[in-house]
């Protein structure tokens, strides 16, 4: 904020700035700068091929982790060791890719502070980002928009067209179906895509350390069960995704329910309410510009009153059941994308969120092991220490709880083994 306030304090400040800028760049990132030129290890992008996800030609399985805090800490000097100390952190856990929110839509830290006006100094801590993801050779799923209204969401963009005089409705929905807000997120989806960043000189949509873009975190249309409208917005994304980025996959961010279209497949759901939210895996998975879907696992949201065993049963048969779909349905990559047990359950066991963890590597492993679908798995979510207002019912610091540490490093090794 330094350079803000010296703004328009005559021509001194500038040239002393520029001088020690240019020192202090040189300094920090010299080796930095020199360490990543095109023989990097970074030097090629994630693809697929049929069922698997392709690096360097050969076979990737993930196994991540989702700090969707990293830009927010990444803007304030103060908390920006945060962000290298959980990128350090995931490095020595074997990790291999992080999923993080590149939105901030409104309000405080705002990226978009209103339609295509962006913040610099938080895109510059989106630059951050990127830029240390690189460094320590991780890679990162992108988030490009909130179904929930944290950090703006769709709420945010129906605000901003009933403001500007353009919204149809107050309902969140509006989002999928509104012209103006559609034409907003196309905009900001451009802004985004074609970023120079200013620590790397890298545009996004050229830089590889980027794993792949989400259109949006859990998209939700309650007010058309019949699924058409969430499907169309769908199609018109991905195709301007790619119009501007052909280099980067491409997946949705669904919760992984079954509709309406799959009739033979609803059983699988959590319940019945879980075919009346606007989604519907396999049409909007089948999409052709969608490259890999992503499934989500709450079954402590979804499954009330039920023990850890019925839990756990679920647990498998919902992810054996999305990688079935990817085998033989869809024929694409299946990447479960986030999961998390509540430590905030009156019922909570330590030792069942080691089991919850355990049935969820062991199922990907078994499925890596057959060259199968199953892509990987991103846990909700880890913080370093002292970010407890970060936290939800699954925040954790997985060095601070060994089974668990132990567990995600096993699973590591596993996966690079393969």
């Amino acid at each position: 904020n330094m350079e803000r306030k010296l703004k328009g304090n005559g021509l001194l400040y500038p040239v002393l700035g520029f001088a020690s800028c240019v020192a202090f760049i040189y300094m920090t990132f010299g080796d930095f700068i020199i360490g990543i030129s095109e023989e990097g290890p970074e030097k090629d992008f994630v693809t697929k091929s049929g069922t698997q996800i392709m690096l360097n030609g050969k076979a990737f399985y993930v196994n991540g982790w989702n700090s969707y805090w990293l830009m927010d800490q990444a803007v304030e000097e103060y908390s920006r060791p945060r962000v290298r100390a959980m990128l350090q952190a995931g490095v020595k856990m074997g990790l291999t890719v992080c999923r993080t929110w590149a939105f901030n839509d409104g309000g405080y830290n705002a990226l978009q502070i209103s339609p295509s006006r962006f913040d610099e100094h938080v895109f510059q801590g989106l630059d951050y980002v990127i830029a240390e993801a690189r460094r320590h050779g991780i890679k990162l799923i992108l988030s490009l928009v909130n179904n929930l209204q944290p950090y703006g969401g769709k709420t945010q963009y129906v605000k901003w067209a009933l403001e500007q005089g353009y919204g149809m409705s107050t309902s969140n929905d509006s989002f999928f179906l509104d012209t103006s807000i559609r034409n907003y997120f196309k905009a900001y989806i451009k802004t985004v895509l074609t970023r120079k960043n200013s620590i790397t000189g890298t545009e996004y949509r050229n830089d590889p350390t980027i794993f792949a873009w989400e259109l949006m975190n859990e998209p939700r249309c309650m007010s058309d069960d019949s699924g058409n409208l969430l499907q169309d917005w769908i199609e018109e994304m991905a195709s301007f995704v790619k119009l501007i980025d052909k280099n980067h996959l491409l997946t949705v961010g669904f919760e992984g329910f079954y509709g309406s279209t799959s009739p033979e497949k609803l059983r699988m759901n959590p319940g019945d309410w879980a075919s009346s939210l606007g989604s519907d895996f396999i049409r909007n998975s089948k999409i052709l510009h969608i490259d890999f879907t992503s499934v989500h696992i709450y079954v402590d949201q979804w499954i009330m009153g039920q023990e850890i065993e019925d839990k756990l049963k679920f647990v498998k048969e919902w992810m054996l059941s999305h990688i079935d779909d990817g085998d033989h349905i869809l024929k694409k990559p299946v990447l479960f994308t986030e999961f998390g047990l509540s430590k905030n359950k009156k019922n909570f066991e330590p030792s069942n969120r080691d089991r919850f963890y355990k049935t969820i590597f062991d199922t990907i492993y078994k499925s890596a092991g057959k060259n199968g679908a199953g892509a990987g798995a991103l846990a909700w979510q880890f913080m370093v220490e002292g970010m407890e207002e970060y936290s939800d019912d699954y925040g954790i610091v997985p060095w601070e709880i060994p089974s668990i540490y132990k567990l995600i490093k096993e699973q590591s090794r596993k996966l690079a083994e393969i």
